[in-house]
């Protein structure tokens, strides 16, 4: 029995210890090898005491001469350590029983921490350390600090990677000359010099991820991603989507529209067109700036499905869009003829269920709503388009579930149009976009005036209020957005309460409506009917008119607490006005003092107006995951990659994927294997 119960508390230890390596994305032993440190300390030597300086982070070696235990502030335990040139303090406020015998008076320690000044000089508090005999010799390499989590310390996972190097089989997976023209090693090599580092790598090198080992690991990334997203291009290649041929209903709408298409407009209105009319689906993503004129493309994509006999489903990520949607592309395609229905998950349960049975009938062309139209429940009769609006702004979960429902749908795929009015800088279009085709509306509608953005001081609110006065009384209309609170949707809510409930006051009498997400849809449709049609002078809004919204009379708009906000969405706020002919003018409101990022940000929203230099900035900024809107996947996007710095990395791993693709399919699959262990659709969500 004593046996099958120390076997049970084994299996219980081993099942404990994966669970941990689980939480840090270790599942197999080569992803042991590929959990690579994210910063390095140097034990190779030792520093004086008398020689450190505070704020360094140093090694020291000594004899403990003194310890005691001192009561105030807080129970803390003080270790006075000597060498010949000087004392220096160590504090513990967390320490036990054992600490105490391990510093007792004569004992040698080696010590590694940040130190820092104190009322009685140089301390370290809670540094690294460990008893060590006279003499004993240093470490030939710098130590690795590796990402982890609570319970599982430096000390065992080192041991975990140090073993899976030492039986590390590593098959060499890209072409030899491509490596040699790169200058790279060997991707083994490579990993053993990350993990154990030469004494003469210089530390700056390692920790910016410059060194020719780091390279290669980089290298080695880009190129898992490139063969995935190239894979998936392939795969669709010899997939099958209707032909949506029929493009007469599409040119009865251009008749009907009471504007003329950009030559921009008309440029991606003819790439579109022309990929719907094949049989290979099409996968595409429409970028244009603000304004651009992106849901007029979309409305004729949907007229030539629904010409050819197919069925369109448009979804968008927020109620708000998806109603604007339904109310800007409802009377264009209802001149035609079309049959449109709405879907969100506000409806009543009866209303879904009979928007659902119409759609699978086929009696509705064109179903407009929110991630309401994934769910299990909805089935079409004869989806030939799907077009997903901000599409980065959905959790990677519902666009997964997305592509899975699309997929899953019919002997034959929908064609997909993506749209965004984030622009994607070049580097992440070849990186995160490399399955998808780009259709660019690079050129604003006719008429169209460029936003002035001007940068305000909370002390001067009173001349804002004034300023939103004046241009009420020039008959304009205004939008005052309030604050973003991170993460509280709560908190953001009463902002508004208040806020609006101050301008009221301030206003008056001026008509002032309140527009928020928790509003019930009647409300929020009433609020911002009225805005539209000119019964409110100024609305009070949280972020929910970050999109979509278009109301060529509002020519104001004042951000509050601008420096809470990302460039992204500043510059989809701003976005809101310029929409008329009228000069519009954006007001960012802001309160010091302000941090070095926000001072960026506000800074380059004063510079330009160029939606792709504000992407770009903002990937350099933010970095591609939450631009991409997947923070929410639990999965790294690119763990060692940085678009900017490994930009020719990035030219060489599309080059060599496309080759290891023609001529080494083998390869492929154990690159892939290696890098993502079957967790690719990450990527392509």
């Amino acid at each position: 029995m004593a046996r099958k119960a120390g076997e049970a508390d084994s299996s219980a230890k081993a099942s404990g210890d994966a669970a941990l390596f689980a939480r840090l994305g270790v599942r197999r032993e080569q992803d042991l090898v590929l959990h690579l440190p994210i910063r390095y300390e140097d034990e190779t030597r030792i520093s004086t005491i008398a020689s450190v300086r505070s704020g360094e982070t140093v090694q020291v070696e000594g004899v403990v001469a003194r310890q005691e235990i001192v009561a105030r502030p807080r129970r803390t335990l003080v270790v006075e350590l000597r060498d010949e040139t000087g004392a220096i303090a160590l504090r513990f406020f967390h320490f036990y029983g054992s600490q105490l015998r391990q510093f007792a008076a004569g004992n040698r320690v080696r010590v590694l921490g940040e130190a820092r000044g104190g009322l009685f000089g140089l301390e370290m508090v809670h540094p690294r350390y460990r008893l060590v005999d006279a003499g004993e010799p240093l470490p030939q390499a710098l130590t690795p600090v590796y990402p982890t989590v609570s319970g599982l310390g430096q000390a065992r996972l080192r041991a975990a990677i140090l073993r899976a190097l030492r039986g590390l089989d590593w098959r060499e997976t890209v072409p030899a000359d491509a490596i040699a023209r790169l200058g790279l090693p060997a991707s083994a090599e490579a990993l053993r010099a990350i993990h154990q580092p030469a004494p003469d790598t210089p530390a700056s090198a390692l920790h910016e991820r410059t060194t020719p080992a780091w390279r290669r690991v980089i290298f080695d990334e880009l190129l898992a991603q490139q063969l995935s997203l190239k894979r998936a291009r392939a795969a669709r290649a010899g997939q099958l989507a209707p032909a949506l041929a029929d493009d007469s209903l599409a040119r009865r709408l251009l008749e009907a529209l009471p504007f003329s298409l950009t030559g921009a407009q008309r440029r991606a209105w003819r790439e579109i067109g022309r990929e719907l009319a094949a049989t290979q689906p099409m996968n595409r993503l429409l970028q244009g700036d603000v304004g651009s004129g992106k849901t007029v493309i979309a409305a004729l994509a949907a007229a030539q499905a629904i010409g050819s006999g197919w069925q369109t489903a448009m979804m968008a990520p927020t109620e708000i869009l998806a109603e604007q949607h339904l109310r800007k592309i409802g009377p264009w395609l209802a001149r035609i003829g079309v049959r449109i229905a709405w879907l969100s998950g506000s409806l009543k349960e009866s209303e879904k269920k009979a928007v659902r049975a119409r759609a699978a009938a086929g009696e509705v062309d064109m179903l407009i709503g929110t991630h309401a139209l994934i769910e299990d429940t909805v089935a079409f009769a004869r989806l030939g388009l799907a077009i997903v609006d901000e599409q980065h702004r959905f959790g990677v979960a519902q666009r997964l579930a997305l592509r899975a429902k699309l997929e899953a749908s019919a002997a034959v795929l929908p064609h997909q149009l993506m749209m965004s009015a984030t622009p994607i800088p070049r580097t992440l279009a070849m990186s995160y976009y490399a399955d998808l085709d780009v259709s660019v509306i690079d050129e604003l509608p006719p008429g169209r005036k460029p936003v002035r953005t001007k940068l305000v001081s909370e002390a001067r609110r009173d001349e804002v209020i004034a300023r939103v006065r004046a241009a009420a009384a020039a008959g304009r209309q205004v939008y005052w957005v309030c604050p973003l609170i991170e993460e509280s949707e709560a908190l953001d809510l009463q902002t508004a309460i208040d806020t609006h409930a101050a301008l009221v006051q301030e206003l008056a009498p001026l008509r002032v409506g309140l527009v928020h997400g928790r509003l019930p849809p009647g409300d929020k449709q009433t609020a911002m009917a009225d805005f539209a049609s000119g019964a409110l002078q100024v609305l009070v809004a949280t972020t929910v008119v970050e999109v979509g919204v278009d109301v060529p009379n509002a020519t104001l708009m004042v951000i509050e607490h601008a420096e809470r906000f990302g460039l992204a969405q500043l510059h989809q706020l701003r976005g809101r006005v310029g929409r008329g002919a009228g000069e519009s003018v954006c007001v960012l409101m802001y309160r010091g003092p302000l941090s070095a990022a926000a001072r960026e940000r506000l800074k380059t929203m004063y510079e330009t107006s160029d939606g792709f230099e504000i992407a770009r900035r903002d990937l350099i900024q933010r970095g591609p995951g939450e631009f991409l809107g997947a923070r929410q996947s639990g999965e790294a996007l690119l763990r060692f990659a940085d678009l900017e710095r490994d930009n020719d990395l990035l030219d060489a791993a599309r080059e060599v994927a496309a080759r290891l693709l023609r001529e080494d399919p083998a390869r492929v699959d154990e690159h892939l294997q290696r890098w993502f262990g079957g967790r690719e659709e990450f990527l392509r969500a």
